[in-house]
């Protein structure tokens, strides 16, 4: 009997990557981790969170460099500060009685 290959499963973060692909799967995305963190701040997973969408937008070659650097800055700017300037901006905004909407941009066709 010839060995067969059964295929095996694609990884969660393979999906992941591959469903942030969609703009609006994002936007999505980034505003569920912005309103989880509302509660219970985690820098990793807010910084997890921005790596997952330049990943996706790098396998679409849908990035340019200067967002590239932009990310690295921030990044750095995220693990220096623990990301309180975002979480103390975010709970300003709900003090206040709003909320962070992320949305993609309309693309003009």
């Amino acid at each position: 009997m010839k060995d067969v290959k059964i295929p095996t499963s694609r990884s969660y973060r393979e999906f992941l990557i591959e469903s942030l692909n969609n703009p609006e799967r994002s936007a999505a995305y980034i505003e569920a981790v912005l309103q989880l963190e509302e509660e219970s701040p985690d820098p990793e997973l807010l910084r997890a969170m921005l790596k997952d969408v330049i990943e996706a937008q790098i396998n679409t070659n849908n990035l340019s460099e200067s967002t590239k650097q932009l990310h690295e800055k921030l990044d750095r700017i995220l693990t220096e500060s623990n990301a309180s300037e975002i979480y103390f901006f975010v709970e300003l905004l709900n003090k206040l009685g709003f909320q962070l909407a992320i949305l993609p941009k309309k693309t003009e066709t």
